[in-house]
């Protein structure tokens, strides 16, 4: 008799792609089982092999064979020994992160950021400096800033990548950039010639998943976290990120996500990617600022809009002074955080995720919007449960596009291999 197909069965069905698939190999469960073995080593470090064959349910003396590989392998080690009431000490095992070390760069419309990390994102260096929008200058001035800092902290020896996030669309496939509206670049080469410049490999991703990336791979505690969750990041712009049954969803031509492109209005003011209306044309720091002092969005040219960028008023000066009373900051992040509710409530209609993560300079002022915020989302929504979407603010020192642009270089150590 066929088992009865309840939702449990049918939601972990996945159809196999049989234009892009890996045959299993007499190794291949190895590799899977020494993948499984090494995140649980990261997730729950410092562990002790006895531990580690629990909660992988095999024998010891199997689980140690993968351990000695992984120690082979350079991707972890034994650090001190425990203590024991009986029998041989414990010796614990950690994961090797702090010679393997990665540049991270997040390139946004105002800024770009430039960090030296180990592999669990710990930050060992940080600069920042106002974007170049040429890209034959960005790439000539970032590779000497990238050479720079490896050379001032001794780093060249034990950087295996430089991870670049941006505003934008990028193919995985080829690394081109597609379209990146606020940058104005089309088509554009920077992982292969920033990587010719500086001779480490370079890694490329939209900025909105490399949030979930940092959220995926370098956040403890994975293992209790939500399987299926969106990233939204508000900033110069909106970057959105989705996963969906632990695994980040690109699309077809890697566009999957561009919510921040959604119209909330077709009617409404300019967004930098030409249209009208868009989410991101009212929630995101440009907007907010202009409600504040009463630009006209849909009135200022490239040129303006990169000055009004870079005045030395942010949102989070907004923010203390609607703390302080100001009348007119309260008006500028309420409404921002009415039509942040009102995306999020079409998001969640749209994807229903586990929870949402958000960070941003208007999250600072969470106690202040939360309400609002939820209301909106509360209209929009279609089910009461939808209104009670999970809403997680990431704190400000967190840095996770940095810390997702680090993940493009760790994170394929502890990527599951991919059969079928």
């Amino acid at each position: 008799m066929f088992a009865p197909r309840t939702k449990e069965r049918c939601s972990r069905i996945r159809k196999i792609n049989t234009r892009d698939f890996h045959i299993a190999t007499r190794t291949t469960s190895r590799d899977i089982n020494r993948r499984i073995a090494l995140n649980l080593i990261r997730e729950h470090q410092p562990i002790s092999r006895a531990d580690l064959a629990r909660r992988m349910n095999m024998t010891r003396g199997v689980v140690s064979i993968l351990v000695q590989e992984l120690i082979a392998q350079g991707v972890i080690f034994e650090g001190a020994t425990g203590e024991a009431a009986r029998g041989r000490k414990p010796t614990f095992l950690h994961i090797r992160t702090r010679d393997r070390l990665a540049i991270a760069v997040d390139v946004r419309f105002s800024k770009t950021y430039l960090m030296l990390c180990d592999f669990s994102g710990r930050q060992l260096a940080l600069e920042a400096h106002d974007t170049i929008f040429g890209v034959p200058e960005f790439i000539r001035d970032l590779s000497v800033r990238i050479r720079r800092m490896l050379k001032t902290h001794n780093a060249r020896a034990t950087c295996e990548g430089i991870g670049v996030v941006i505003p934008g669309m990028v193919d995985q496939r080829t690394g081109l950039i597609l379209n990146a509206p606020a940058l104005g670049w089309r088509s554009v080469d920077i992982r292969d010639k920033l990587a010719v410049a500086t001779g480490l490999p370079v890694q490329i991703e939209n900025s909105g998943r490399a949030c979930t990336l940092a959220q995926l791979w370098l956040v403890r505690g994975e293992a209790t976290g939500p399987n299926s969750f969106l990233f939204i990041s508000v900033s110069d712009g909106v970057g959105v990120g989705m996963v969906v049954n632990g695994e980040l969803v690109r699309g077809h031509d890697d566009i999957a996500g561009e919510f921040g492109h959604m119209p909330l209005s077709l009617d409404g003011p300019r967004c930098m990617c030409g249209s009208s209306g868009c989410w991101e044309a009212y929630i995101s720091n440009l907007a907010t600022l202009s409600r504040y002092f009463g630009w006209n969005l849909s009135k200022l040219n490239p040129n303006s809009l990169r000055d009004a960028e870079h005045t030395s008023f942010t949102v989070s000066d907004l923010v203390v002074r609607a703390r302080g009373g100001d009348a007119k900051a309260i008006a500028a992040i309420q409404a921002t955080a009415r039509f942040l509710g009102l995306g999020l409530g079409t998001i969640v209609n749209i994807a229903n995720p586990d929870c949402i993560f958000m960070d941003g300079e208007i999250t600072t002022a969470w106690d202040l919007i939360e309400g609002t915020v939820r209301q909106a989302l509360s209209e929009r929504a279609l089910t009461e449960s939808a209104a009670r979407t999970p809403l997680r603010i990431s704190l400000a020192h967190e840095s996770p596009r940095l810390r997702g642009a680090a993940a493009l270089i760790a994170a394929p150590s502890f990527a599951a291999p991919r059969v079928a």
